[in-house]
């Protein structure tokens, strides 16, 4: 049990250096040798738990997403309308990118042609957006004649657009940007009835 604690903390360290080491260096020039000891591990160590960099790369993303999974699990209830899960989610991940570095390596990395095909972080993100509008549209919470798909190519655009600018300038990572988007967007997505209900919101 005590060597099992000890592993999945080692792995969880070599996770945690590696977004670190590729959010600052970028994926294809870093190198193991940095990431070993940026988590204070040896190069066996890392190499016993993953086979290659790619492979840590994808373990990065893998853990990143399982984050994503959560954040929008936490802003849907049955209680709540799709656009409003939408809205809130938003403002979850650019909380999440202020805060967590596999996040936002998750989100480089989704991005990074080196990693091939296996790479999806941003393709989850936007699947999930795409369907929750498809819902709002059903709710009746779309005004007339906005497309769904459309729209959510907004949200995915501005989204993992913060994230990129946010490299160069953290201030993009404020909620007021997320919360200033909505507040431009939102007139022209919703009716007039919907918007009384689902103004932007942190939390």
């Amino acid at each position: 049990m005590v060597k099992q604690e000890r592993a999945v903390r080692t792995r969880k360290s070599l996770i945690d250096a590696a977004a670190a080491v590729f959010a600052e260096e970028g994926y294809v020039p870093s190198s193991l040798a940095t990431i070993s000891k940026r988590a204070g591990v040896s190069s066996g160590a890392l190499h016993f738990h993953f086979e290659n960099k790619k492979a840590l790369a994808q373990a990065v993303e893998e853990a990143a997403t399982d984050v994503i999974h959560e954040l929008v699990r936490l802003s849907g209830s049955a209680s709540t309308s799709a656009l409003q899960a939408l809205v809130d989610a938003t403002h979850r991940l650019v909380a999440c990118l202020s805060d967590d570095i596999v996040v936002r390596a998750g989100f480089d990395l989704s991005a990074e042609r080196a990693l091939g095909a296996d790479a999806g972080l941003v393709q989850t993100w936007q699947a999930w957006v795409e369907e929750t509008l498809h819902r709002a549209e059903a709710e009746g919470h779309l005004a007339p004649g906005v497309s769904p798909d459309v729209a959510a190519a907004a949200v995915v655009a501005v989204t993992v657009g913060i994230e990129v600018l946010a490299g160069g300038d953290p201030q993009w990572l404020a909620e007021r940007r997320i919360a200033g988007f909505w507040e431009l967007l939102l007139p022209g997505l919703a009716p007039e009835h919907v918007l009384v209900s689902a103004l932007p919101r942190s939390g």
